[in-house]
């Protein structure tokens, strides 16, 4: 399958756990290097990456302010959380939400917390609580909100990156929106790659697409010349088509981040999350 072809989504009405399923707390199951061929074959690896890629299909060549539909579910998310009869499933869910804003001890944060937060969301649609209907808002208002909490955190705080590459890495904190926000400009009739590192098209964009937004944060954080502080990023912006630089994300999102012991062994693992291989149809 194509990096960016649309995978089945997690959340399609027959895999709504039914009320009898015993939701656990998730835990850790990757302890060693050679415990991440577990992780791969993983249930939660595809419902993971399936989840991820769906999104990036629903965004594309959308701005921020695409006038996206909420389905109902979604408007009582904010004053409920989880319906009553899915209460069990709280303790499980809430697990990865706690893991989303970093490290209290270390106060740092990266983007394994923000798989966290992904994965949060991924349980939400598993049980029923999004819907795949909710695909642009869960992008668009949910974890665009979440982006917008955790840089005032960094900003107030100072907080460390999380097994930061430096230089030579993406971002110090973030993944997913320079994935997502790629998708958002393919076909972009004006806006090109090469644009991103021009400060006038940044200034003039960035409050309709994330990929800008992340590039404006940057600038705001970091000193000195773009291609010394962001050199990853100043590299991306010579590949000529948004397509490419979303399939190349994808393809270094898997092998920087999700192939990577240092982040995968924090990720937790529970009965909508599962370790347990994926079955065979």
């Amino acid at each position: 399958m194509a990096e960016g072809e649309r995978q089945s989504p997690p959340d399609s009405s027959e895999d709504i756990p039914p009320a009898t399923q015993n939701f656990i707390i998730p835990k850790k199951e990757i302890h060693t290097v050679p415990d991440m061929g577990k992780w791969k074959r993983s249930q939660a690896y595809a419902d993971y990456i399936g989840f991820i890629l769906t999104l990036n299909e629903g965004v594309k060549g959308k701005k921020l302010t695409f006038e996206y539909k909420v389905s109902e579910e979604a408007e009582n998310l904010v004053a409920t959380v989880v319906p009553t009869h899915l209460a069990a499933a709280v303790p499980e869910v809430a697990v990865y939400l706690k893991e989303s804003v970093g490290n209290s001890t270390r106060i740092d944060y990266g983007t394994g917390h923000e798989a966290a937060f992904a994965a949060f969301l991924c349980c939400l649609c598993k049980i029923g609580v999004l819907r795949v209907d909710d695909q642009i808002a869960i992008v668009f208002k949910v974890f665009n909100r979440y982006l917008e909490v955790m840089r005032k955190l960094q900003k107030t705080y100072r907080m460390e990156p999380a097994g930061s590459q430096g230089v030579w890495g993406l971002d110090d904190f973030q993944f997913l929106p320079f994935i997502w926000g790629s998708s958002q400009l393919i076909d972009h009739p004006c806006l090109e790659p090469r644009h991103f590192v021009d400060e006038k098209a940044v200034n003039e964009n960035h409050t309709d697409y994330m990929f800008l937004e992340c590039i404006l944060f940057i600038t705001e954080m970091k000193t000195g010349p773009f291609a010394e502080h962001s050199n990853q990023l100043w590299n991306i912006s010579a590949v000529p088509s948004w397509s490419k630089v979303n399939q190349g994300l994808i393809r270094m999102y898997k092998a920087e981040c999700l192939e990577k012991f240092p982040v995968i062994q924090h990720f937790k693992f529970g009965s909508l999350l599962p370790i347990q291989p994926v079955t065979s149809c």
